[in-house]
């Protein structure tokens, strides 16, 4: 039985007689920004310029926004967001940590001893875009 390579990223939640689970960091980072784009008033994660660069390829970056820091099960999550105007950034920021904290835990079995929001951006109603509308208009567009 050939023996795998350990990613320096992976970690190991659980071991047991059967074997043992690892999570990759970057699964880790996805669960945690899926849990915070559920919430009202994130429209996007920012995520700097390799986002950027890896979007301009065309390629998806599901953990883009994310900063991920564990230690052994203890994971410590900085998320970095662009909200909607209007919102009040104290209790969507409060919702966010709970709403990641709970997810990444549940999923994972990682202890979150932190999750860090840091607001980087902000848009406008008109700005954001609007699925609705466009659904609206194909079902009443005859």
């Amino acid at each position: 039985m050939s023996e795998e390579k350990q990613s320096s990223k992976d970690k190991i939640i659980n071991g047991n007689e059967y074997g043992t689970i690892r999570i990759a960091d970057d699964v880790v980072a996805t669960i945690a920004a899926m849990a915070a784009m559920e919430i009202e008033g994130v429209v996007d994660m920012s995520g700097g310029v390799t986002s950027n660069i890896t979007g301009i390829l065309g390629m998806k970056n599901s953990s883009k926004g994310v900063k991920l820091e564990t230690d052994g099960k203890d994971a410590s999550i900085d998320l970095y967001l662009i909200t909607r105007f209007g919102i009040r950034l104290p209790i969507l920021a409060n919702e966010v940590q709970r709403r990641v904290k709970s997810s990444v835990e549940e999923m994972t079995g990682l202890n979150v001893t932190a999750v860090n929001i840091h607001i980087q951006g902000m848009v406008f109603e008109n700005d954001v875009p609007n699925e609705q509308a466009d659904d609206t208009e194909e079902e009443g567009g005859i």
